[in-house]
C-alpha cells in the first residue's frame, strides 16, 4: 500500500491531482484506520491508464464517464469500449494533423536552409 505522496512521486503527478481526482470520482482510494489515502497496485494501474488518457487530450468529462462505467461492472464493457474507440480515432486524427504539420515545417525549414546556405 502506498501514501498519497508515493503515488504522486511514482507518477510524476501532485498529490492535488490526486485528491482532484478523488473528488472527481476517477479513483477510489482505501482509507487507513486514521483515515489516510492508501493505494494499492490495482490503484497505480489504473492511474497510469487515466494518466495516459489525459496525455492523449481525453477531457476529463469523458474519463469521468469511462470511470463511472467501469465501476458499475462488467455489463458496461461495451459502451466502455465504444469510448475507447472514440477516443482512439481521436488520437489517430491528431497524429495525422501532426505528421502533416511536420511535414510542412520540414520543407519550410529545407527552404531556409537552403536560402541561408546551410
Amino acid at each position: 500500500m502506498h501514501t498519497i505522496g508515493e503515488v504522486a512521486e511514482m507518477l510524476g503527478i501532485s498529490a492535488h491531482t490526486l485528491r482532484y481526482y478523488e473528488k472527481e470520482q476517477i479513483i477510489i482510494p482505501l482509507r487507513d484506520s486514521s483515515g489516510d489515502r492508501r493505494y494499492n497496485e490495482s490503484h497505480l494501474k489504473w492511474l497510469q491508464f487515466v494518466i495516459k488518457l489525459k496525455e492523449t487530450q481525453m477531457p476529463i468529462a469523458i474519463i469521468k464517464q469511462y470511470a463511472s462505467l467501469f465501476q458499475e461492472g462488467e455489463h458496461t464493457a461495451p459502451e466502455r469500449l465504444k469510448l475507447l474507440e472514440n477516443h482512439k480515432k481521436a488520437v489517430e486524427d491528431q497524429m495525422n494533423t501532426l505528421h502533416a504539420a511536420n511535414e510542412m515545417l520540414e520543407l519550410k525549414i529545407t527552404a531556409y536552409r537552403s536560402f541561408i546556405g546551410k
